[in-house]
């Protein structure tokens, strides 16, 4: 185990160098002067001097040769600062861990509604394949992946909050606030995980230990939720791993929608305002989460599947 933790650690570090190198080049590659831009908004669109701008620019070191600003960047970055923004004078790394909370808790309120939604359909739908069931199941799947998620939320908060007036339109900080949101972003990934669990399921339907279970005489609710479905997760972890991933990116999005605190909307004001320690900083969190979600769906094959060894090779 400690071998396969050590190697994925030391990919890990490769790939968090490369999204480090991209995000901080990021700001070179923007059109037009940081400086400029920053003070002229701190300035009510007036322009500035070039004494301001030169000296805003030596307050935040961006007259250093970009290797010296990117190594002292890093050396930053490993005391835990990621920097102050340009706008407010804040610390990022206060700025993130205040907004972290929501935008985690939307994603596994989410992911709980993905999860309570397309188990059971995907299992139905495999069991009773070809059957009414089924069709209607990926109808719905189809519907789910077609609709946009600012639509939905729009059309949900359209039926219940306006119509209904049994939930809020907005807001953070109770669990009512929560459930259109949640809905909202969860609709999309049922729809995945539906079509890919029913897929699985009626691949490991079809193998010989399957037939033999029910050929001596056990329950078919055994069959397919003990020996069936747990052989099915492993494709179906690996894209709940990703797609938790993408669930905290695509929470940008309803954030928006709902007026919801989080990373999303911290994300998109700090691209508007052109405020780059800000944007380097949710940049580098958000590849660290990916990178963590996918260590512990690795680590949780071995744990549905005992045959796969944590060097990857079955046992």
């Amino acid at each position: 185990m400690w071998k396969f933790v050590l190697q994925r650690s030391v990919s890990a570090v490769f790939v968090l160098f490369g999204v480090s190198v991209l995000t901080f080049l990021l700001v070179f590659f923007t059109p037009g002067d940081p400086a400029e831009t920053i003070l002229r908004q701190q300035m009510g669109g007036q322009t500035p001097s070039a004494e301001a701008i030169e000296q805003f620019r030596a307050n935040q070191g961006l007259n250093d040769p970009i290797p010296v600003q990117y190594v002292d960047w890093v050396l930053s970055i490993l005391q835990g600062d990621l920097g102050q923004s340009y706008h407010s004078d804040s610390s990022v790394t206060q700025l993130i861990v205040d907004n972290l909370w929501p935008t985690f808790e939307l994603a596994l309120a989410g992911m709980a509604v993905a999860l309570l939604i397309a188990v059971p359909t995907g299992v139905i739908s495999a069991v009773h394949k070809g059957g009414r069931l089924d069709y209607g199941s990926q109808l719905a799947a189809l519907l789910g992946l077609s609709m946009p998620n600012f639509w939905l939320g729009y059309l949900l908060m359209l039926i219940f909050a306006i119509n209904l007036s049994v939930l809020p339109t907005s807001g953070y900080g109770t669990i009512d606030q929560l459930v259109l949101p949640a809905i909202t972003l969860g609709t999309g990934m049922a729809a995945i995980i539906t079509r890919l669990l029913r897929s699985s399921m009626l691949e490991v339907l079809d193998e010989e230990y399957i037939r033999t279970a029910r050929s001596k005489g056990l329950r078919e609710r055994i069959v397919v939720y003990k020996h069936t479905l747990r052989n099915a997760l492993i494709p179906v972890i690996t894209i709940i791993g990703l797609q938790f991933g993408y669930l905290l990116n695509g929470a940008v999005i309803i954030e928006i929608v709902f007026q919801r605190p989080g990373l999303g909307r911290l994300l998109i004001d700090s691209i508007f305002a052109r405020d780059y320690p800000i944007v380097q900083g949710l940049v580098l969190v958000i590849a660290v989460l990916f990178v963590v979600t996918n260590f512990l769906v690795d680590v949780a094959y071995r744990y549905v599947d005992p045959r796969i060894s944590f060097e990857g090779a079955p046992k």
